[in-house]
């Protein structure tokens, strides 16, 4: 369970504020409800952004943007353990509420098969990032096994890898969601 975060100022160097506001999703994570909900939100946009560039703008191959999503995944994981370790050293607390750079991450994670199944317009399915959202939202709060076990690695690892987890059971179901042609 997250608890509310107090700013530790002792904690005030440089580096430190740059992955504290990393960790909070630039200020999503200050949300007074459903902090974790807006960080999803802004993976959503992310992806957006990010499918906009690869697909409109490069006119990858469908490889090559699921490459260029794999790659960023990974460094937004990576990244997210790094800003995460620093909200934690910042507020004292184990899994600080608002820390959301791990939602921002899982549901980029959950959107990623959409890139393989662009509209006739380019963009992915309204019902594709629908669904996607709802099941990682789903996933991350109810977290079924073995998601919940592993918020108890260390440090941002633990922020970070249950819903790193819980947007890979989502990114599966979008796929075969997708597949059948449900949606």
């Amino acid at each position: 369970m997250r608890s509310p975060a107090t700013v530790n100022p002792k904690n005030n160097r440089r580096l430190d504020r740059i992955g504290y506001w990393i960790a909070t999703g630039f200020g999503a994570g200050h949300a007074p409800v459903a902090p974790g909900t807006f960080g999803a939100a802004e993976g959503v946009v992310l992806f957006f952004i990010i499918n906009a560039i690869v697909n409109q703008r490069l006119a990858l191959s469908a490889t090559a943007s699921l490459s260029v999503f794999v790659i960023l995944n990974v460094a937004l994981y990576a990244l997210g353990v790094w800003a995460s370790n620093r909200a934690i050293a910042a507020t004292g607390l184990k899994d600080p509420g608002i820390a959301v750079i791990d939602e921002v991450s899982g549901q980029l994670i959950a959107m990623t098969p959409l890139i393989v199944y662009p509209s006739l317009a380019g963009y992915p399915s309204l019902a594709g990032v629908a669904v996607s959202f709802v099941l990682f939202r789903a996933f991350d709060i109810f977290k079924p096994y073995p998601i919940r076990r592993l918020e108890g690695l260390r440090g941002g690892l633990g922020v970070m890898s249950d819903d790193a987890l819980a947007g890979v059971y989502a990114a599966v179901l979008t796929w075969l969601a997708h597949y059948l042609k449900w949606i």
